[in-house]
């Protein structure tokens, strides 16, 4: 795991994919969630950047920990992360923490923010992934939210 701002990041904050679909986070069920998030997907790393961070990340610190990894400043991380392991503990962690986040994998097929309010909003470029992967969510009991569409800097729009 390291730490630093990516470019993939950047790109993704100007310009969001036009497609969305949200649903709300399971945090008692946080790996399962995660386990068919990225089961389709062989991705090789992945980039998370916090957009705010309402209480102090414990399940992200404890993380960097394990890892040897040291933050100057929790309130503002910027971390990525490579193989399948490593990339689900990443968005586990941060999806247990009150952060607001943008989690972008590569190769970037889908991208997820996740907000401290227990919303995860999910990305893509193309409509049959996010239709496929909304799909799959829905079909082992997680909760879309219906009628709910993000803005751009994670604003939420009725």
């Amino acid at each position: 795991m390291l730490s630093g701002r990516t470019e993939e990041i950047r790109r993704f904050h100007a310009d969001p994919w036009p497609f969305q679909q949200t649903f709300k986070t399971p945090l008692k069920e946080l790996a399962r969630f995660v386990s068919v998030v990225l089961g389709q997907f062989n991705f090789e790393k992945a980039s998370l950047s916090t957009d705010e961070v309402v209480f102090e990340p414990r399940d992200v610190l404890e993380l960097m920990a394990r890892n040897s990894i040291t933050l100057q400043n929790h309130w503002d991380m910027n971390l990525s992360a490579e193989g399948r392991e490593d990339i689900a503990e990443l968005l586990e962690a941060a999806l247990g923490d009150w952060v607001d986040f943008v989690f972008l994998p590569f190769p970037e097929l889908m991208a997820i923010y996740g907000d401290h309010d227990e919303y995860t909003t999910f990305y893509c470029k193309d409509s049959l992934i996010l239709n496929k992967l909304s799909e799959q969510l829905v079909d082992a009991g997680f909760e879309p939210v219906s009628g709910y569409t993000r803005g751009r800097s994670g604003d939420k729009l009725r």
